[in-house]
């Protein structure tokens, strides 16, 4: 391997041009005593260059390299100059900054923790068409501030689409914002979309009007005829889509965001934790969750750090506020804790993420003893609670339905 020798590739005493380079940061595991050799194969491999000289090797090539500048431990820094990136498209960026060289044989483990975009390259991605903002003023909640309240259907399958509108209704009449389908439900012969959708949106309306708040319905229409399941809801009155976002990547997640439906876009983020998972490999939710921005997703799951699944309260904040930060000229995205909550975790998510949050419970409505609708109106008041700066304890003595939640789950402090 040659890699060491094109010393064009690595140069510990170069500063990258923040506003004309993109800075990834690389976790990297090899022999001590190839860690130079490693890192420049890493640029080398994810830009100009391949394992051995090649003889038309011009000097040009060298403007599209990509250069180490710093090598600490295991971590790794890569300057990538913005010309190697196509304008606006989130899969080139993978196959540049995350294609090939995790198959390399010369490092044991590689991991892309993170990167940093210029504000040249940002302003080629759509990036949300109504973020958290836009979100927030369909509900009407832009004054307010408080966190909004959902829930999935469940059974997770299995449920007709009469019986999915029924749960759909229960769950708003209760007093929740927003239902959405689960990851695992499409198309499927016992609940066709076209058969769903129709009568979930019209418990929405129904519930709307005797609420009098707004409601909204999520269909997820991930599959290989998205743009046609997206015009269909759109035909019935829909204001939300959602999209497993890794399931179907994001070259079809972009081209849907840039059909400009009108309607906000749900991303779930079904099969991450194979992406994610190892913490030594692969690439983490922080960065796939930044390309979701970019590629014009709405809201996002996020984790919770407090319900069923894996991820620390520290890492969720970390994306919660990547999110949110100022980015050029890409919207904020509206982060969605979900994976085994319950009412009683509310002032926790609160307390980690702040209040611009969807807190999704499933089970933690559905399973509620006195049901889908009594579950609902125990989440709204916990959240309620938590807008009147009062503990859960404390309201519930007065609003049974959260008492009997926090009879079932209990508090998380």
């Amino acid at each position: 391997m040659k890699y060491a020798n094109q010393g064009h590739y690595i140069n510990l005493k170069f500063k990258p041009d923040l506003a004309k380079h993109l800075i990834a940061d690389f976790y990297m595991e090899c022999p001590k005593s190839q860690v130079k050799m490693c890192a420049a194969g890493l640029a080398a491999e994810s830009s100009t260059g391949t394992w051995t000289p090649l003889h038309h090797h011009q000097k040009s090539f060298k403007n599209l390299a990509a250069i180490v500048f710093k090598i600490s431990g295991n971590n790794v820094k890569v300057a990538y100059p913005l010309d190697i990136f196509e304008a606006g498209s989130v899969p080139q960026f993978l196959s540049d900054a995350a294609g090939n060289i995790f198959g390399m044989k010369i490092v044991k483990n590689l991991r892309l923790n993170d990167f940093t975009i210029p504000a040249a390259y940002a302003k080629t991605f759509k990036g949300p068409a109504f973020g958290m903002p836009g979100v927030r003023k369909i509900f009407r909640t832009d004054k307010t501030g408080r966190p909004h309240t959902g829930t999935i259907v469940k059974p997770k399958v299995g449920l007709n689409p009469k019986q999915t509108a029924e749960v759909a209704y229960q769950a708003w009449a209760g007093g929740l914002d927003f239902v959405k389908d689960d990851e695992n439900l499409t198309d499927q012969k016992f609940c066709r979309f076209k058969d769903r959708i129709p009568l979930v949106l019209d418990a929405c309306d129904r519930a709307q009007s005797e609420t009098g708040e707004k409601k909204v319905y999520a269909p997820n229409i991930t599959g290989v005829d998205m743009a046609e399941r997206a015009q269909y809801v759109k035909d019935h009155g829909g204001k939300c889509i959602m999209i497993d976002i890794l399931t179907v990547g994001y070259g079809a997640l972009q081209h849907i965001r840039n059909m400009n439906w009108g309607m906000f876009i749900h991303a779930h983020r079904a099969m991450h934790a194979a992406i994610t998972r190892n913490s030594k490999h692969g690439i983490s939710m922080l960065a796939l969750a930044k390309l979701a921005r970019l590629s014009g997703v709405d809201q996002l799951h996020i984790g919770t750090g407090v319900g069923k699944m894996q991820g620390q309260a520290q890492e969720i904040k970390q994306i919660h506020d990547a999110m949110n930060k100022p980015l050029h000229n890409i919207k904020p995205v509206f982060s969605v804790c979900s994976g085994g909550l319950h009412p009683g975790m509310t002032p926790a998510l609160v307390r980690y993420y702040g209040k611009d949050i969807v807190i999704q419970c499933g089970g933690g409505v559905h399973g509620h003893p006195g049901g889908t609708k009594v579950g609902g109106t125990a989440l709204r008041q916990a959240v309620d609670a938590v807008m009147k700066k009062q503990t859960l304890k404390q309201y519930a003595k007065k609003h049974i339905e959260l008492d009997t939640a926090i009879g079932q789950w209990g508090v998380v402090k």
